[in-house]
């Protein structure tokens, strides 16, 4: 037997208790018996309140106590949606279903109990229009016979039929008279009907409003605009003549209609020659299959209508559509689950920092991240300009905001045409330009009728017909902010989102299109769920909160009250020293945007305050209460490696591959791709050309390793005389052997093509700085590019293998240094200028606390985890914080008088093999990499080390700074991996990997995140039966039910499963 643990729903700290009703009161949402539970023969009525016996044996509670149910909410039907209907018979509970546009809270739950039934539920899913029919499981059946489902009728209905008579009755002696007055009667309506039967009138005009609709005909019923007064409309008055007014498809009543002008489209016989059909006339009228009920199909060439010289791209956007929606809910969602399906996908698209709606889209059609085209976040100041930048406000039309290129210029520079309808910045004059069509923001326009603009588009003239679009959705993301992620709500936006991508797909099969464009779906960012218990202010940690204002939110930056006066000159660093470490469970931590993690890329631009706060997933941070917008339901903005930050990306048409699923990928590498889906030169961007190549077909671009600029100069022992000046180096270790270093310098060939195998099993890292003086020093077990310029080494490089035995790094060999020969003393550093620094120091990379527990500790246990691992680690000079390196010369600008330049980074990149059968230096298959950009600093208050032990902190420190290796080419000129023998296309994969060792509530903890769903859900009854019947769950012999909707399949106990999950 499995053990069993209930999960029931549990209010987290700070919420009210849940509302604890008896089943059988009547009240919405609760459970009540079936009058057939049983045997399969109509049982007596109880009295309300009391449960059947066998409910209460199944519960574990005394028989005739109802139990207890603990509900947290209502259902939510949208406005004018069906509410799920669902009738059940036999050994299960039930309840009412709601009517159209009712959305009722009672449903059924069907195989709890300990009778000999069987319970089917008929379910009609919320607002898709589409009809589901499922089956639940058996209850504990004994043999006896079961009960049948009775579809459309109330269970008292069934129950309560009238008793037939005993016996026979005694004759009337008037039954002659009534029976030859009712001869008489039918007589005369026959000849009546004969009569009025020959008029030209038709029997149907006179029933429905098919056909007659606004017409002032006469007859039992009419359809003219008088009859809502005169209280003689016909019965499908409603559904025919006013409802085809608000809706945007067909149905069965619509079907031959008279074209109306009120319409917004049409289901008339000639609506295909006047080229106005709704999306689905075909299928609803012509009896074709939906797209979505079609197989899956491998669009191998594009197969365009006559006038389409080329596949045209749209890219359409669901605001806030979290990655894990998809992976949770997708059932519920067939249209886009079947493009996932068919299409090429991935797990999840990272967003750029801050994952804000405006700074993502933006970053989606430029391919740069936000520091390089200027949309820094949703809300922005602008020193130069002295302007600030709002959602709500006009100055979000002013096209100097706006840096980069978006791909509707790109596409029009080079002789294209696009059409947006909505998109950040595509209603902004940007370089002086709109799209050719274009519709400026307005989020009052229904969903429908920009599906329908788009395929309106589509069928202009091919003069001017755009080959690029883009449509946009405010949904997810209204109902995530109102509602949270996890909530009823955000299940009816994602259905209705579902509907309208559905509409989009059978208006282009319509139109012939459907194997011609290629779309990508994308959403910007997820969302996280609010808590007010989870929102720290500035004014609990700072005496003074009235000197500057705080942009508050998971991204909080922090700029003085008089700018652009003090903008500069504002004493950040006093207030970061003010808020560091201040608590033990700080939930954020105050940095000066340069030593933000590199990963970000968000320091380089000025509307980027100097102070930037970065916040703990769930939290949110503002100067003081009532300064934030809301602290409940939901938000985004946060680390853009959390996983409730992930967004969606599916790609779909002839260009992409069929059925593909690929590794996660940031999304400033969508541009490229859809240049090359469009045949266009990308404008200069942050994306990695040629990255996304494996999504595409037939890839149009090529990448290529970068050529080295500069190679390595000679570095000898040969021909190098002694140093004409001591170093002031020295070896007083006591017990180091004394050997002839110069000797063990001096490798033979034959020992540097060993040293190269060992420590360079994928290739020397290219230097690509230009003018760079740098020479090649072999060691025995490792290799240095020492810089002639900067009198250290560029990179080091060595290998570790999975047995390799460790020294201790606390033995104190700093003071045991040897010059090197090979390298002429103008380029060499001296012992003697750090002895005399006041504050530099030399070392094995800095802060020596925290290399020194990487190198003992860390490093070994992921070379025995990886079966070795090449390490590469070196200096990065940023003083500019542009994300790119500095060259020589402002380098030495930089270090003004001092001898030696001080990085202002260490870089680190772990490469081993993805199978992990294999070591480093076997390796034939596919790499894995690990890198980090560690910030270098005076001291460790970062992490808040004081007193703490290096295991508590030192790992963490290098998960935040954990980068992409072409971060690190980006920051050091340098490239990797040049000699590995595989398209460049895949070693760029690797290279723009981004590890995530942020784990979700699930995974940290199940049975939390389980007590926490089951309280947000608790009180949808109807939801989750229409979960449980679109899912199909199945019952196992321990009455388990695998609720498969959770990505960890929970399982709960099958007795009021549905009360508790």
């Amino acid at each position: 037997m499995v053990p069993l643990r209930c999960c029931c729903p549990r209010p987290p700290v700070g919420h009210p208790p849940p509302i604890c009703t008896k089943t059988g009161t009547g009240r919405a949402g609760s459970i009540r018996s079936h009058p057939h539970a049983g045997q399969g023969s109509a049982a007596p009525r109880r009295p309300p309140g009391a449960s059947s016996p066998s409910s209460a044996a199944a519960s574990g509670q005394p028989r005739g106590t109802a139990p207890s149910r603990c509900l947290g909410g209502g259902w939510r039907a949208g406005r004018g949606r069906a509410g799920p209907r669902l009738i059940t018979a036999g050994g299960g509970q039930s309840g009412g279903g709601g009517m159209p546009g009712g959305g009722g809270t009672a449903a059924a739950a069907g195989g709890s109990g300990q009778g000999n039934g069987e319970t089917v539920a008929m379910v009609v899913a919320a607002g898709n229009g589409r009809q589901r029919e499922g089956a639940a499981g058996p209850g504990v059946a004994d043999g006896e016979a079961r009960a049948a489902a009775v579809p459309m009728l109330p269970a008292l209905e069934v129950a309560e039929e009238p008793e037939k008579a005993a016996g026979g009755r005694s004759k009337d002696p008037n039954t002659y008279k009534v029976l030859s007055l009712v001869l008489c009667v039918c007589m005369l309506t026959t000849i009546l009907g004969c009569i009025f039967g020959l008029k030209p009138s038709c029997s149907k005009d006179v029933k429905t409003c098919k056909g007659r609709c606004f017409e002032r005909s006469f007859g039992s019923c009419r359809c003219d605009r008088d009859c809502v007064k005169h209280g003689n409309c016909c019965l499908d008055y409603q559904e025919t003549c006013i409802e085809p007014a608000h809706i945007w498809t067909c149905n069965k009543f619509r079907c031959g209609e008279k074209r109306q002008p009120e319409y917004h489209c049409s289901c008339a016989d000639d609506c295909v020659e006047k080229k106005d059909c709704c999306v689905n006339y075909n299928a609803v009228c012509k009896g074709e299959a939906s797209w979505v009920e079609e197989e899956c199909e491998d669009i191998t060439e594009p197969q365009c209508p006559k006038g389409f010289t080329k596949s045209p791209v749209l890219l359409f956007s669901l605001d806030g559509f979290r990655a894990e929606y998809l992976q949770t809910w997708g059932r519920l969602l067939p249209v886009i689950s079947k493009l996932q399906k068919c299409g090429t996908f991935t797990s999840s698209m990272r967003p750029v920092y801050p994952s804000k709606t405006f700074p993502n889209h933006y970053s989606v059609v430029t391919g740069l991240y936000p520091e390089s085209h200027g949309i820094i976040d949703n809300k922005m100041y602008d020193l130069k300009r002295n302007a600030s930048f709002t959602l709500r406000s006009e100055e979000k039309f002013n096209p100097q905001w706006y840096q980069g290129q978006p791909i509707w210029l790109t596409a029009m520079y080079q002789g294209l045409k696009a059409g947006t309808f909505f998109w950040p910045g595509s209603d902004v004059a940007i370089d002086g330009t709109f799209p050719n069509l274009y519709e400026k923001y307005n989020g009052s326009i229904p969903f429908e009728e920009r599906v329908v603009t788009i395929l309106r588009w589509l069928q202009l003239p091919e003069d001017e017909r755009p080959h690029f679009y883009t449509l946009y959705l405010e949904e997810p993301d209204s109902s995530g902010h109102k509602f949270g992620p996890v909530s009823s709500g955000v299940i009816l936006a994602l259905q209705r989102v579902d509907n309208i991508v559905g509409m989009l797909m059978d208006g282009l099969k319509q139109m012939n299109l459907h194997k011609c464009l290629n779309i990508i779906f994308i959403s910007d960012h997820g969302m996280e769920a609010g808590s007010c218990r989870k929102t720290a202010y500035l004014s609990n940690y700072l005496d003074n909160v009235q000197d500057f204002i705080l942009v508050p939110g998971p991204a909080a930056r922090l700029r003085p009250n008089n700018v652009p006066d003090e903008y500069f000159s504002f004493n950040y660093e006093g207030i970061v020293r003010n808020l560091t470490c201040r608590e033990p469970s700080q939930p954020f931590k105050a940095y000066m945007k340069q030593l933000l993690p590199k990963r970000f890329h968000y320091a380089n631009n000025d509307r980027i305050e100097p102070l930037h706060f970065y916040l703990n997933s769930q939290w949110q941070l503002a100067r003081k209460p009532f300064e934030i917008k809301s602290c409940m339901g939901g938000f985004h903005g946060s680390d853009n490696r959390f996983p409730s930050m992930q967004a969606i990306f599916i790609g779909f048409g002839p260009g992409f591959k069929f059925q593909t699923q690929v590794d996660p990928f940031e999304n400033i590498e969508v541009y490229n791709l859809m240049c090359d889906l469009l045949d266009l030169k990308p404008a200069p961007n942050n994306g990695t050309h040629g990255q996304l190549n494996h999504l595409l077909r037939n890839p149009v671009y090529i990448p290529q390793h970068p050529k080295e600029t500069i190679h390595p100069s000679e570095c000898s022992v040969v021909g190098q005389r002694n140093f004409p000046v001591s170093l002031g180096c020295s070896c007083r270790t006591v017990g180091l052997p004394v050997r002839d270093f110069q000797q063990r310098l001096n490798l033979t060939e034959t020992e540097v093509k060993k040293t190269e195998k060992l420590t360079l099993p994928y290739g020397r890292p290219r230097v690509l700085q230009k003018r760079h003086n740098y020479c090649l020093l072999y060691h025995y077990r490792y290799v240095n590019a020492y810089s002639k310029d900067y009198r250290m080494s560029l990179w080091n490089a060595y290998t570790i293998n999975k047995d390799d035995k460790w020294l201790s790094a606390t033995e104190d060999i700093s003071s045991c240094l040897h010059k090197d020969v090979r390298i002429p003393f103008n380029h060499n550093q001296t012992c003697s200028f750090y002895n005399n620094h006041p504050r530099l120091s030399y070392g094995f990379l800095s802060p020596s606390m925290l290399w020194n527990y990487f190198h003992q500790y860390l490093l070994p246990e992921y070379a025995a985890a990886r079966n070795g691992v090449n390490v590469v680690s070196g200096p990065v000079f940023d003083y500019d914080f542009d994300g790119l390196y500095d060259t020589p010369e402002k380098v030495k600008r930089h270090r003004g008088n001092s001898e030696v330049p001080v990085p202002s980074h260490f870089f680190i990149v772990l490469t081993s093999c993805k199978n992990t059968s294999e070591t480093p230096l076997e390796c034939e298959g596919s790499l894995d990499a690990l890198s980090f950009i560690v910030p270098h600093r005076e001291d460790n208050s970062e992490s808040c080390a004081d007193g703490k032990s290096e295991s508590l902190w030192v790992e963490e420190r290098m998960k935040f700074h954990t980068a992409r290796v072409r971060d690190i080419e980006l920051l050091t000129g340098l490239s990797f991996y040049q000699d590995r023998k595989q398209p460049v296309s895949e070693i760029l994969q690797l290279k723009t990997y981004l590890p995530t060792f942020e784990k979700t509530l699930l995974d940290a903890n199940p049975e939390e995140a389980c007590h926490e769903l089951s309280w947000k859900l608790s009180g949808h009854t109807q939801l989750l039966q229409v979960l449980r019947s679109v899912e199909t769950p199945s019952f196992s012999s321990t009455h388990a039910l695998v609720f498969v909707i959770l990505p960890l399949s929970l399982k709960l106990t099958s007795q009021n499963c549905l009360c508790y999950v």
